[in-house]
């Protein structure tokens, strides 16, 4: 008998902000810092938190530059993200069919 899919989530995701993220960052090429905190609804030290965490594992790639004088800090996925994130997507649907 095979493993139940749930065996496959990646517990990295059970965090509604951090897979909240993941799916944003999902369907965007990169977002601002600023555009995703205001989209998540949430604060800089939570997001700041989650998003280094994701980064340390290889996830999320956050880079901080400039616009102009002013700094600004970008968001995307790695190719490691995206591949865990569809990983974690297969897991979910697969708990969802009907044997």
């Amino acid at each position: 008998m095979a493993d139940h899919p749930r065996t496959q989530l990646n517990p990295t995701f059970t965090n509604p902000l951090r897979f909240s993220l993941m799916a944003t960052l999902a369907g965007v090429s990169e977002i601002t810092f600023k555009d995703a905190k205001e989209y998540l609804q949430t604060t800089d030290p939570t997001l700041s938190k989650h998003s280094s965490a994701l980064e340390e594992l290889g996830l999320v790639d956050v880079r901080e530059g400039f616009v102009g004088k002013r700094p600004q800090t970008r968001l995307s996925l790695t190719k490691e993200g995206e591949a865990g994130w569809r990983d974690h997507l297969a897991a979910l649907r697969a708990i969802t069919e009907i044997p």
